[in-house]
């Protein structure tokens, strides 16, 4: 089985939503518990699978320590690694050699990009985006809005906890 045959394989064992917009190339939407979809895609080449995975947008603020939590968060991971394009928006990038393209491995790659996205989004939003969280919070609160989506973020957010 080839590469391609490979990841449509595990897909649809995986049942994965998927799109397949060309060939050899696949956009697939892992869904998560913190972030609730991270939308992943797989790339068939000559030589490699290229994986890569939007993870969130530039941070507004607190950038030196931003970045390096996720340098340091790379050092630690299998298959992946954050990176930035040139705008600053943080990806999930990695690239898997054609030989090593397994359905073990596929479901490997695509389960580190899972963890890696989820368990890692909400410590991304502290640290970038700490105050427009807590203005996103008050502005709720002031309108009687449900702050649900927001409770991750309580210990840090609510104006008790400032």
């Amino acid at each position: 089985m080839n590469a391609v045959e490979t990841i449509k394989a595990v897909l649809a064992e995986s049942e994965l939503t998927y799109e397949e917009p060309r060939p050899d190339a696949f956009f697939v939407k892992i869904p998560g518990t913190h972030k609730l979809a991270t939308m992943t895609w797989l790339i068939v080449g000559a030589y490699s699978v290229h994986v890569e995975a939007f993870f969130c947008r530039q941070p507004d603020e607190n950038h030196a320590q931003f970045y390096r939590w996720l340098l340091e968060k790379n050092g630690r991971m299998y298959g992946m690694a954050f990176t930035l394009d040139e705008t600053g928006d943080v990806y999930l990038v990695g690239k898997m050699p054609l030989h090593s393209v397994t359905a073990e491995e596929v479901d490997r790659i695509l389960g580190c990009v899972l963890t890696y996205s989820d368990e890692n989004f909400d410590r991304a939003l502290e640290l970038g985006f700490r105050t427009s969280i807590e203005k996103e919070w008050d502005w709720r609160v002031s309108r009687g809005e449900s702050l649900k989506n927001l409770e991750a973020f309580a210990r840090f957010a609510a104006p008790e906890n400032r």
